[in-house]
């Protein structure tokens, strides 16, 4: 009899849920024309509560009221059961949201607390959400999303007007937000599922064509030689990516404390690069004689502070800033990532082999290749880096470092035993696995 009394049998309303609130011993109601729905009162505060279905004496937790009401509630309620008849371990959960747009507003506040994403992901996703997604889709019924509205309200609009990888990037942050929705089991079904980008644009997006050629880098070192010693940041900046073939966001973020002259290498933490892997960078003489060359500039200057390239806060220099810096000192003409290729294909020029080259740009690799090569290859990067500063250095790079570190000059028998180790020990991916210089011809090292 008392428990009768504490679970109230009702045609399940809003207005039955707040008319039986004032009546304390009741503390749960259960829907009349619908028994698997349960809706029990929140002890702290009855104007609130939670909802709950029950299959086969299970309770799964399926909401919060009042945000979601009871109409809602109930149209949710066949999908529920239907999926938790099929699988009795599949969630209840069930959302308020009506609307696309309902669905992005929660991505929006979860991308913008998310700790794991770097800022600058977080501010192209935040970016791609308010200026794209949000206004174009926030009134689009989540089961009238398919290939025919998601075309005509969003792909076929922004293909006119953007770049086509633009596009893309734009539909993955969309895809991205329904597939966390339905990990976390606040979708019954994904309407996006099924889709793919190609099924839009067929485009093929090319890769943007390089706006630096070798035959550019003397003109560059002979610019960054007349104003090093009026703008020293930059300049280093520009030449640690030259160099070394790293990306902005790793180098304008180093820290003097993971640049060691003594052992000649930088270190660049995961957090700080795109593959979320940490890096080691061999320093070649000329490397370490240009750092220090920068390091009395900055110390005269007064400062002391941890971060090699710091910003006008207590922080390192940010990427807006930096892509400014480069937006001047190349006049428009190229970005930092040129820099990054004119170094990549110098290095093919110079001989070097190609899974060297893609370990010293920190490219990640291909699971056959993480299959079979568990090395860093130290000692062909190192090489690799002084032949390629060997040739800066013949193009104007020797003007820009003192004489603080010895140069460390390679014969030219040197240079082709670089060559022969590195083809000898890493073969290229296309040549299957990795063969070590001692073997017999067709022994594979496993």
């Amino acid at each position: 009899m008392n428990d009768l009394v504490k679970t109230l049998t009702v045609l399940m309303s809003d207005a039955e849920i707040r008319r039986h609130a004032e009546r304390l011993h009741v503390r749960a109601l259960r829907d009349a024309r619908h028994p698997a729905l349960h809706f029990r009162y929140s002890t702290s505060d009855r104007r609130k509560g939670s909802w709950h279905v029950v299959i086969r004496g299970k309770w799964g937790k399926a909401g919060n009221y009042p945000d979601i009401g009871a109409k809602l509630m109930q149209s949710t309620l066949p999908a529920i059961i239907a999926r938790r008849s099929a699988d009795p371990a599949a969630a209840s959960t069930t959302t308020s949201w009506t609307t696309v747009g309902d669905l992005l507003t929660w991505h929006i506040d979860r991308m913008s607390r998310d700790r794991g994403l770097s800022e600058r992901r977080k501010a192209s996703a935040l970016s791609a959400l308010r200026c794209h997604l949000v206004p174009k889709l926030q009134h689009l019924e989540l089961g009238e999303l398919n290939r025919a509205t998601l075309d005509r309200l969003l792909m076929w609009p922004m293909q006119e007007q953007f770049e086509l990888s633009f596009v893309r990037s734009v539909y993955g942050v969309l895809a991205v937000a329904f597939r966390q929705a339905m990990r976390l089991a606040l979708l019954d079904t994904n309407p996006m599922a099924d889709l793919k980008y190609t099924d839009f644009v067929r485009t093929r997006i090319r890769p943007k064509p390089a706006r630096l050629r070798g035959d550019d880098v003397a003109g560059i070192l002979a610019d960054l030689t007349q104003r090093f010693d009026a703008a020293p940041l930059e300049c280093t900046l520009a030449l640690m990516m030259l160099c070394h073939g790293t990306r902005l966001g790793e180098t304008r973020q180093a820290r003097w404390k993971n640049v060691n002259l003594s052992t000649r290498q930088w270190f660049i933490p995961a957090p700080d690069t795109k593959t979320k892997t940490e890096h080691t960078l061999p320093l070649t003489a000329q490397a370490c004689a240009l750092i220090e060359r920068y390091r009395a500039q900055q110390q005269t200057a007064g400062y002391t502070g941890p971060f090699m390239f710091p910003g006008r806060s207590a922080g390192a220099l940010s990427a807006s800033k930096a892509s400014k810096l480069f937006a001047g000192l190349s006049k428009g003409e190229w970005s930092s990532h040129d820099l990054r290729k004119v170094a990549r294909t110098a290095w093919a020029d110079l001989g070097v082999d190609y899974m060297v080259g893609e370990m010293l740009l920190n490219h990640a690799m291909k699971d056959l290749d993480a299959t079979y090569i568990h090395t860093t290859a130290e000692v062909l990067k190192r090489q690799a880096l002084e032949a390629w500063h060997n040739h800066l250095d013949a193009h104007g790079f020797a003007s820009l470092h003192s004489a603080t570190y010895a140069r460390q000059k390679m014969t030219t028998d040197s240079v082709h035993a670089m060559k022969d180790v590195a083809s000898s020990e890493i073969r290229r991916p296309s040549q299957g696995r990795m063969f070590n210089s001692k073997s017999a011809p067709g022994e594979a090292h496993e």
